[in-house]
C-alpha cells in the first residue's frame, strides 16, 4: 500500500513536466511560423503596389494619348474647317462638269478629280475622315443633319436618302455634320418604322421642311 501511495507524486510530477513539454513545444511552433507569414504578408502588400503601380501607369498612359488627341484635333480644327471649303467647291466643280466633254474639258475634269483625291487622302492622312451616307444608311444623329424629310418607296423611315452635302469627323468628333434628306415616317417597309422611332430615341432632330 505504501509504494502506491509513493508513486502518486511522481505521476503528478509527471503529468506536469509532460503539460510543460506540449507548451513549449506549442510557443516554438508558433515562434517558428512567425517570421513566415510575416514574409507572406509583406509579399502581398508589395504585389498589392506593384498592381497598383501598373494600373496607375496604364491609366497615365490613356490620358496622354487622350490629351495629345485633343491638343492634335484643337490645333488642326480651325484649319480643316478653312480646307473644308476647298474640297467643297471641288465637289461642286465636278458635279457641274460637263459629261461628255471634248478633249481640252476631259483634261481639265480629270485634273480637278486628281486635285480631289490628293486633298481627300491629306484629310484621311490626318484622321479628318469624310462622312457622306449612302442611301438606306440608318440616320445618325452624332454624325447627320435633317435637312428635309421626304415620303420614299425604296428607303425605310428614318434612313437616309440622299446626302445633300457630306460632313467630316476630325478624330472622330464630328467637325461639320453631313446634311441629308431622311425617309419620312411610313416610308418603304412598315418595319423601317422601327429604324424612325431609334434614330428619334438617341437624339436626332428632324428639320421638317419639306
Amino acid at each position: 500500500m505504501s509504494d502506491t501511495h509513493d508513486d502518486l507524486p511522481h505521476s503528478e510530477e509527471l503529468a506536469a513536466d509532460i503539460a510543460e513539454a506540449e507548451a513549449d513545444a506549442e510557443a516554438g511552433l508558433d515562434d517558428g511560423l512567425g517570421p513566415i507569414d510575416a514574409l507572406i504578408a509583406e509579399r502581398d502588400q508589395w504585389k498589392d503596389r506593384a498592381l497598383r503601380a501598373v494600373a496607375e501607369a496604364e491609366n497615365t498612359k490613356k490620358r496622354a494619348e487622350t490629351q495629345s488627341n485633343d491638343a492634335r484635333a484643337y490645333a488642326i480644327q480651325r484649319f480643316a474647317r478653312d480646307l473644308l471649303g476647298v474640297a467643297d467647291n471641288l465637289e461642286r466643280a465636278l458635279q457641274a462638269a460637263p459629261k461628255n466633254a471634248d478633249a481640252g474639258e476631259a483634261g481639265l475634269v480629270t485634273g480637278l478629280e486628281l486635285t480631289q483625291k490628293s486633298l481627300l487622302q491629306a484629310f484621311e492622312a490626318n484622321n479628318l475622315k469624310r462622312v457622306s451616307p449612302e442611301p438606306g444608311e440608318a440616320f445618325d444623329p452624332h454624325l447627320h443633319q435633317a435637312m428635309m424629310e421626304q415620303v420614299s418607296d425604296s428607303v425605310q423611315g428614318g434612313q437616309v436618302i440622299q446626302t445633300l452635302q457630306p460632313g467630316y469627323a476630325l478624330f472622330g468628333r464630328t467637325v461639320r455634320p453631313a446634311m441629308v434628306v431622311v425617309a419620312a415616317r411610313g416610308s418603304g417597309a412598315a418595319a423601317g418604322n422601327a429604324a424612325y422611332v431609334a434614330a428619334g430615341a438617341t437624339g436626332g432632330n428632324f428639320d421638317q421642311k419639306a
